[in-house]
């Protein structure tokens, strides 16, 4: 990527008023987001024709007039709508070049078996080169997640440590990473688990070098402004949240109570739209959704 590139999406994810846009579910997540938007499992026969719904899905959001640079910062992206076009363009590029939103790109491989109360990450042995891919298409930076489903501190350490080590890999490809240990909501002493997390973020945050900067998506906290020492670390270059399955007024009400946290919003983005849909009513539900998500991030 064109280092002014570079400059200007950094600028923008910095200094802007907006929201990311998270449009990167997977192979597990996708049949999901599709029953979710008005499809069945009888629409598709094949994992194949099941990918190239959602994209079409995707790429109707993304290409619709609702959705453009002015409210949306950015947009994580799943491997596979990397590897496809918008419009006849890489998708990465087609959000830069076209809508000036910043592109993401979802790296992990999903989710071990829990221990300790907690998730961590599979193994990316390709790691390196999906890394070089993005860097090739244009992408900003990339999103990994993390479970977190007790209070466990030995599992949190581990999260953490993993999504920093992992993270610093990331950096060194020139790219910036979106460090996501999700809090699930029903966790029983979600409170406790938070302060623990917090914790072990601090500690790594403070372990890295001046230019080291990364991003954190965390589930919105129990105690508003809770992570309001992360948001104003040096090392982080913005805190975003996730929806977690609350709805999208619940998550945008408890977003508006979190000064300087941004929504990084995925099912709760795309609640209410529907392929069954015409256009003029997609697009109209899609720039209510994004409005709503714009507002509760400037709050």
């Amino acid at each position: 990527m064109a280092a002014e590139a570079k400059t200007e999406m950094l600028n923008k994810v910095l200094t802007q008023d907006g929201f990311i846009a998270a449009l990167d579910q997977s192979g597990g997540s996708t049949p999901k987001a599709l029953k979710l938007y008005g499809l069945s499992e009888s629409d598709w026969s094949s994992d194949e024709q099941m990918f190239d719904l959602v994209h079409q899905m995707r790429a109707r959001i993304v290409t619709s007039n609702a959705f453009g640079g002015d409210r949306v910062l950015g947009a994580i992206l799943f491997e596979n709508t990397l590897d496809r076009e918008i419009e006849g363009k890489p998708s990465s590029r087609y959000l830069w070049d076209v809508k000036q939103v910043v592109p993401f790109l979802k790296v992990d491989k999903g989710l071990e078996d829990e221990v300790n109360g907690v998730q961590l990450m599979k193994a990316m042995p390709g790691l390196d080169a999906l890394l070089a891919k993005a860097v090739a298409q244009g992408v900003f930076g990339t999103k990994m997640r993390s479970v977190i489903k007790q209070a466990n501190a030995a599992g949190i350490s581990a999260v953490v440590a993993q999504q920093f080590e992992v993270g610093k890999q990331i950096l060194a490809a020139g790219l910036t990473p979106i460090i996501e240990p999700e809090v699930d909501i029903h966790c029983p002493a979600k409170t406790e688990a938070e302060t623990l997390l917090k914790q072990a973020l601090l500690a790594e945050l403070d372990k890295l070098g001046v230019d080291q900067r990364v991003m954190l998506k965390l589930t919105l906290p129990n105690e508003d402004n809770f992570y309001r020492d992360c948001i104003e670390h040096p090392n982080v270059i913005r805190v975003v949240a996730l929806s977690g399955g609350y709805s999208r007024d619940d998550a945008n009400l408890k977003l508006s109570h979190n000064q300087g946290m941004i929504a990084s919003f995925s099912r709760a983005l795309t609640e209410g739209l529907s392929a069954k849909q015409s256009d003029a009513e997609f697009d109209k539900a899609l720039d209510m959704a994004i409005e709503s998500i714009y507002q509760a991030s400037k709050a």
